[in-house]
């Protein structure tokens, strides 16, 4: 069996370059969405429904892009690089059509699009570096990708704000878009697309023929049909009487019509399932359905323990998102009101705030992580980071001035650069590199689910219990990321 080469500071660059511009793309997503809906019209309350567009389309793209990356081979194109491009294109028309919305629902249609879009670049880029990396460059490899996706969503997240200071309207007639924002989208499709081509034309990807060679192994299509067929139905009844009784819970409780469809994913997928069992069975070729379903059933025990992790680092992360903006206006800016100038004020804060901890994983991930790793091992350096990360929401309970929030910001900044990093250095030095694209898909299935959970579900609690006090979710994103470091203790394979 050969080795890949080496790869040098440039080649590392190159390879993840491209994730800079899409990070890009989802701070100003994740600082402003929020911004925008309220601008055209949306309640508080109405906020986690409108934010279900991205969760779902990542939960639906991911796995069918990684399926078809690992099959793909586009000539000097090559297997991942066709998914960026056409990705980075979609997604720079989104940015560029999504500041001129002037009605709430043609807002959200456009985050949905845009959301996609980005998961259709992003989910290969992930596999990217485990084609091209050996393994003991894995960590290092992720490391750098995570440098980017800091300074790309610092560039993101605070660009509004520079336009602020340079002279650019930050206020505007109820219902209207600021310039601040409409120009900072702008700038970011020219940007996400600028940077995924420079991945695009400075890398040339391994050939199938090279990919066998190193890896000294093939795709095996009767294994997947043979365990596929030897499943029960057992597990997809289970999956659709979950589906069922969520469904159920909503109208026996009145929750918001939002949440039906957590039921329905959860028994379409039970259904799905039954399916491609079916056809296994019968001895039909394994489809992409097949593959899907039987790579998620499959998935080796530490890919099991590492979801159960993502899927409370990422609930935790949702909440902030969505949160943020409502918290920092009413709380330490005195406002809740998206048509005042304080408010304006409040949410142009919150791009500062989210430029700080994106900065902050920047240096994190080439400084603090690798230095921890090598003492400790990955797995326990993620568990400090998750617990950085729940004192920083923490503190959003006891501090009021905007000011010490970047204090806050700190912690939750190297929660965020070890879960972009360290779950995946550990994944692609344990997957097989045949099914790294589809694996690395099914894995953000579990950085989806909870995002669609906390869409659908925290509306309804808040709604409940805390009517007109955001500041409460950050007490729930606390102590889930905190949960998120109790389950990483039960990781127990360490990379450096």
């Amino acid at each position: 069996m050969n080795e890949r080469p080496r790869q040098s500071f440039a080649g590392l660059w190159n390879i993840s370059f491209g994730f800079f511009g899409i990070q890009i793309g989802f701070a100003l997503q994740n600082a402003n969405m929020s911004r925008v809906f309220q601008t055209l019209g949306s309640n508080l309350d109405d906020l986690p429904a409108l934010w279900v567009a991205a969760p779902l389309t990542g939960l639906l793209v991911q796995p069918i892009i990684g399926h078809l990356s690992d099959k793909t081979w586009l000539g000097r194109l090559g297997r991942r690089r066709p998914y960026f491009l056409t990705g980075a294109i979609l997604a720079t028309l989104a940015l560029f059509v999504m500041p001129l919305a002037n009605l709430l629902l043609f807002a959200a249609v456009m985050l949905w699009v845009l959301d996609a879009s980005l998961n259709i670049s992003m989910e290969p880029f992930r596999a990217f570096v485990g084609d091209m990396l050996r393994k003991d460059q894995h960590s290092v490899g992720y490391a750098v990708q995570t440098a980017f996706i800091g300074a790309g969503a610092v560039v993101g997240s605070i660009f509004p704000k520079l336009l602020e200071h340079w002279g650019v309207a930050n206020t505007a007639a109820p219902g209207v878009i600021p310039d601040t924002v409409r120009y900072a989208f702008w700038f970011g499709g020219a940007a996400l697309f600028l940077s995924v081509l420079w991945t695009v034309l400075t890398t040339r990807e391994y050939s199938p023929a090279e990919m066998a060679a190193f890896d000294g192994t093939t795709q095996q299509e009767s294994e997947t049909l043979r365990l596929l067929a030897a499943r029960t139905f057992t597990g997809s009844l289970w999956w659709i009487a979950g589906g069922v009784a969520v469904i159920a819970t909503v109208a026996g409780f009145g929750l918001k019509k939002e949440v039906y469809l957590l039921g329905g994913l959860l028994g379409g997928y039970g259904i799905a399932s039954i399916i491609a069992i079916a056809r296994a069975r019968a001895g039909n070729s394994a489809s992409m359905l097949g593959h899907i379903v039987g790579d998620f059933s499959g998935m080796p025990d530490l890919m099991k323990r590492l979801a159960l992790v993502q899927f409370f680092s990422w609930s935790a992360l949702f909440i902030m998102w969505i949160n943020t903006t409502p918290i920092v206006a009413q709380y330490a800016f005195g406002a809740s009101d998206p048509t005042s100038a304080r408010y304006q004020e409040g949410a142009s804060w919150v791009d500062v705030l989210f430029g700080t901890y994106n900065g902050v994983a920047a240096i994190a991930a080439l400084t603090l992580l690798p230095f921890l790793a090598k003492r400790i091992g990955a797995a326990r350096t993620h568990v400090v980071g998750l617990l950085c990360g729940a004192a920083g929401y923490a503190s959003f309970l006891v501090i009021r001035d905007p000011q010490m929030l970047l204090l806050s910001e700190i912690g939750i900044g190297i929660a965020w650069a070890s879960i972009l990093a360290m779950p995946y250095a550990i994944l692609a030095s344990s997957l097989p590199q045949r099914k790294l694209g589809i694996y690395m898909g099914l894995f953000n299935v579990f950085v989806v689910i909870p995002q669609l959970l906390v869409a659908t579900v925290m509306g309804s609690i808040m709604q409940a219990f805390f009517p007109n006090e955001p500041i409460w979710t950050m007490l729930f994103a606390a102590v889930v990321m905190a949960l998120a470091a109790l389950a990483m203790l039960r990781v127990r394979v360490d990379t450096a």
